[in-house]
């Protein structure tokens, strides 16, 4: 069977214009399919997810990433979201008949290339990190654009690949592999972005609250409520329920409500029968018991 590659880069614009030509990059590369894109002013972020190859896919990648970095100016560039950069994030993802290894020595030869085609400071996180510290985005991220050429100057912030200086437009760029993970929001009935840290805080892994979850408080102001944005590393060992449930609590000590979730991305399945299975107490619930999925392998068989 072919293996499949997943990329979900994450690009600093809501331009719609924008999006549309990076779009176009990533659809433009044969053996390359486009599964899921999302972008909102209050992040003013672009998230794209694709499949395919190393090859396809490292191809898409770069012309996206090119692209991106044409069109994108960080001089002008404000967002609730941490980032350093046009082309901010590029995690590769090993979805079928591939290894995590195959993932990093993809990401790497992702962010020499770029480096050396566009002048862009590179940093490895995740699996592709060659520094403990550097496994961790917020670490990676801490001081974001605007501080981004002072903190490139300390040592220990050298790139891995390009210069030592940010790029005049398009700052750095974090390439890296990492297993598939869940990102998954939370709407709040309150405008108070002091309520919504408060919550963000007691979510976060590293600030006491579950293991593999990180957290960020966001406002959406033509809705008059903010968002608990969140990425759950490994949903199998923190489920969503539990994440759920932990803000529904600390939502009660501020007497707010929980107006709604989404998803950010695509989701794995698994993530959510796990949370079906908790709430409405199913017995067995596995993959194989969904419909779709049912179907989807049957005509698989022929």
């Amino acid at each position: 069977m072919e293996e499949i590659i997943e990329c979900i880069p994450n690009f600093s614009t809501s331009d719609s214009r924008i999006v549309k030509e990076i779009l176009d990059e990533v659809e433009g590369i044969e053996r390359t399919h486009m599964l899921d894109h999302t972008y909102d002013d209050y992040y003013n972020r672009l998230v794209v997810s694709y499949v395919g190859n190393r090859d396809s896919v490292l191809l898409a990648t770069l012309n996206a990433a090119k692209k991106a970095i044409k069109l994108i100016d960080m001089n002008n560039h404000r967002g609730q979201h941490p980032r350093i950069g046009a082309v901010d994030v590029v995690p590769f993802i090993p979805i079928r008949n591939v290894k995590i290894e195959d993932c990093v020595q993809l990401a790497r030869e992702f962010g020499r290339t770029l480096a050396e085609d566009c002048g862009v400071p590179i940093y490895l996180y995740g699996e592709a990190s060659a520094k403990p510290e550097r496994n961790d985005l917020d670490w990676v991220r801490r001081g974001e654009y605007e501080k981004l050429e002072d903190m490139m100057k300390k040592p220990e912030r050298k790139p891995d690949f390009g210069p030592v200086s940010p790029h005049p437009t398009a700052g750095a760029t974090i390439t890296g592999a990492r297993h598939v993970m869940v990102g998954f929001n939370v709407n709040l009935g309150t405008s108070d972005m002091t309520i919504a840290r408060k919550i963000a805080k007691a979510m976060h892994a590293k600030k006491g609250g579950l293991a593999y979850v990180k957290a960020m408080a966001a406002e959406i102001t033509n809705r008059k409520m903010t968002q608990i944005g969140m990425s759950i590393t490994s949903f199998e060992k923190t489920p969503l329920h539990r994440v759920f449930e932990l803000i529904r609590i600390e939502a009660d000590r501020y007497n707010v409500p929980i107006v709604g979730s989404e998803f950010c991305g695509l989701t794995p399945l698994k993530a959510i029968t796990d949370a079906a299975q908790h709430y409405l107490k199913i017995d067995n619930l596995t993959e194989d018991r969904v419909l779709e999925i049912a179907i989807q392998r049957a005509m698989e068989k022929g």
